[in-house]
């Protein structure tokens, strides 16, 4: 039985390297002036397969074999071929890092100072709230849904060609609240305390003049807030200290904050300011839930916002200078892109100019993002 396997799988190959010869013969090319051997030897395995004499063509066959391997085979990868496939393969699969897995972004204003600053460049895990179809907003399945806390990276509700970075503040089904300087979700104030009345940050800003833009320096004052376990930084204009205190002493202000959320108009991508914003379609409104009369004390819970069912609710940590959902609305989940990771490279200025002028802050690279 084993014999006669033995016996077809001679057959078998011998059949194939003919008809490999007789291919090659019929082109004459490659050869290298070998086609008189190459002929020999084709010819005896034939005769021998013709006349079903497989000693004969057992006896023929390494010589033919060794003629089709020497003569016929491909040539072997150029070291420049090789250099190819090897980028290409590295490219191809950076690109799918980059689509599903991990994606680098460059924070281009001071909306989530002090967290995160102007010319810091992160790392944003995609892969952590599910894997999306690149450049849509259609996810194959969800590992799990953000967290209050997270920073995370998302297509702008109302202008989906733009990525933001902000912290998710209040969840779907959550309340939330704004009232002199003091974030109220689902009822209670967001663990806040005033690290330092008097700050300072660079800003990038346009000029008056219209000149370009250049760094301005700016005042704040910086209190760290704990939401969830995740503790973090926020800035806020210089005068909230004073009217904490002037709060903490008399019991009440005459007024509440320009900051103060949700006004009397409730805004979405539907009637926000930005003359840029366009109607989203997957962003719903919320609503707002009256819990005490008007007037009671402007700096007391008096009215919520429901954050909708598929959405979360984002502020940037910078209070005074952060386009967030307080302007446009909640953040519909399938347009969250990833959470930001760390700073991978931090630098202040760049300018093309020979040597390069790059300010690095050494001290910001490969901190993660709280």
């Amino acid at each position: 039985m084993r014999s006669a396997q033995l016996d077809r799988r001679v057959r078998r190959e011998a059949v194939a390297l003919v008809r490999e010869a007789r291919a090659a013969l019929s082109l004459k090319r490659g050869l290298r002036g070998k086609a008189g051997d190459l002929e020999s030897a084709t010819a005896a395995v034939e005769q021998g397969l013709a006349a079903k004499d497989l000693r004969r063509v057992r006896a023929g066959l390494p010589v033919l074999d060794a003629l089709v391997d020497e003569l016929i085979k491909r040539p072997p990868k150029s070291t420049t071929r090789d250099y190819v496939e090897s980028i290409a393969a590295a490219v191809m699969i950076a690109l799918a890092l980059r689509a599903f897995v991990i994606e680098a972004f460059k924070i281009p204003s001071s909306s989530m100072y002090p967290t995160l600053e102007i010319g810091d460049h992160i790392f944003v895990n995609k892969f952590i709230y599910g894997v999306r179809i690149p450049y849509t907003s259609t996810k194959f399945f969800e590992l799990r849904a953000p967290k209050r806390g997270e920073v995370i990276v998302f297509m702008q509700p109302c202008q989906v060609e733009r990525d933001y970075i902000k912290r998710v503040i209040a969840l779907a089904g959550d309340t939330v609240e704004v009232r002199c300087n003091v974030v109220y979700v689902n009822g209670q104030p967001i663990e806040h305390h005033l690290i330092e009345p008097d700050c300072s940050y660079k800003d990038y800003v346009e000029n008056l003049d219209g000149s370009g833009s250049s760094w301005a320096d700016k005042r704040c004052s910086l209190y760290s807030e704990t939401v969830a376990g995740h503790e973090y930084f926020t800035y806020h204009d210089p005068g909230r200290p004073q009217r904490d205190k002037t709060l903490h002493d008399t019991g009440a202000l005459p007024e509440g904050d320009a900051k103060d959320f949700p006004q009397a108009i409730l805004y979405s991508c539907s009637n926000a300011s930005d003359p840029d914003s366009k109607k989203a379609e997957n962003q719903k409104p919320g609503r707002i839930v009256d819990v005490k009369a008007e007037g009671t004390n402007a700096c007391e819970p008096h009215r919520h916002y429901v954050v909708p069912e598929g959405h979360v609710f984002v502020m940037g940590d910078n209070r005074a200078n952060s386009n967030d959902s307080r302007y446009w609305g909640s953040v519909p989940i399938e347009n969250i892109k990833g959470k930001a990771l760390f700073i991978w490279l931090s630098y202040r200025d760049f300018a093309l100019s020979w040597p390069p002028n790059l300010q690095f802050r050494w001290d910001r690279i490969g901190n993660f993002v709280k």
